[in-house]
């Protein structure tokens, strides 16, 4: 396959890339830190694409390959939703929908000590943050901010957890907020974590106001956002 070169990253961004091609080069973009999302890789001053999907950039430095698929490849710092499936006695083993389970040390949240771990039951679900992703090992989470604050994460109660594509748990964590959710957000009130692995879990006050916004994130992946509008609209009319 024919690699495709460039020393300017504007060239690549927002277009759509191949394994092998190289869209990055180090050497020429001196006095510069980048930070590589999921679908790249370094092989010396080289990045190159690691997947098929659309190079993808966000401010101040970061570079990633956007691509809708079921299988999760875990990277560093994004945000997921996992499962507990065993406890031992320093780690929580955790499904993320990653190609391995991933641990999560009984000392990764706020104030974490010995004399303070936290006990969660096989099946709790857990929001959480990915701090280590190397190739060939497990990945490690942790239940904290990069400042050691619990903020957001932590177990999720209630509610109920269905599974997306990666493609558009981005389109739902990104800004301006999508359409759907805009929409919904209008007329019902809901809680929502997306987790950049595939999975969404929604709580709200009454069991029919949750299917209607499961559903409706669901059928929104392949709609556009007057199409997205309108279906939001139509299945409001089931709770009113």
């Amino acid at each position: 396959m024919e690699k495709k070169e460039s020393g300017s990253p504007a060239s690549f961004i927002d277009s759509t890339v191949v394994p092998g091609d190289v869209v990055l080069d180090l050497s020429s973009m001196t006095n510069q830190t980048i930070k590589l999302g999921g679908g790249l890789r370094q092989d010396c001053d080289a990045i190159s694409v690691m997947k098929a999907g659309t190079l993808r950039f966000t401010k101040p430095n970061k570079y990633w390959v956007e691509s809708s698929q079921k299988r999760y490849v875990p990277c560093v710092e994004d945000t997921v939703l996992g499962i507990v499936v065993d406890s031992k006695a320093d780690n929580l083993l955790i499904d993320i929908k990653g190609p391995a389970l991933a641990f999560l040390p009984v000392l990764a949240f706020e104030g974490g000590t010995r004399r303070n771990i936290p006990k969660f039951e096989v099946g709790t679900l857990l929001y959480l943050r990915v701090v280590k992703a190397n190739f060939g090992m497990n990945p490690e989470l942790s239940c904290t901010d990069a400042s050691g604050k619990a903020a957001e994460f932590g177990p999720l109660k209630d509610g109920y957890m269905f599974e997306t594509s990666t493609g558009l748990s981005r389109k739902l964590l990104s800004s301006p907020t999508c359409p759907v959710l805009e929409a919904l957000g209008k007329k019902i009130s809901f809680e929502i974590a997306v987790g950049l692995n595939g999975r969404a879990w929604v709580n709200a006050a009454s069991p029919e106001t949750i299917i209607v916004v499961a559903n409706a994130i669901m059928n929104s992946e392949s709609l556009s956002a007057a199409q997205q509008i309108i279906m939001v609209e139509h299945l409001l009319k089931n709770i009113e």
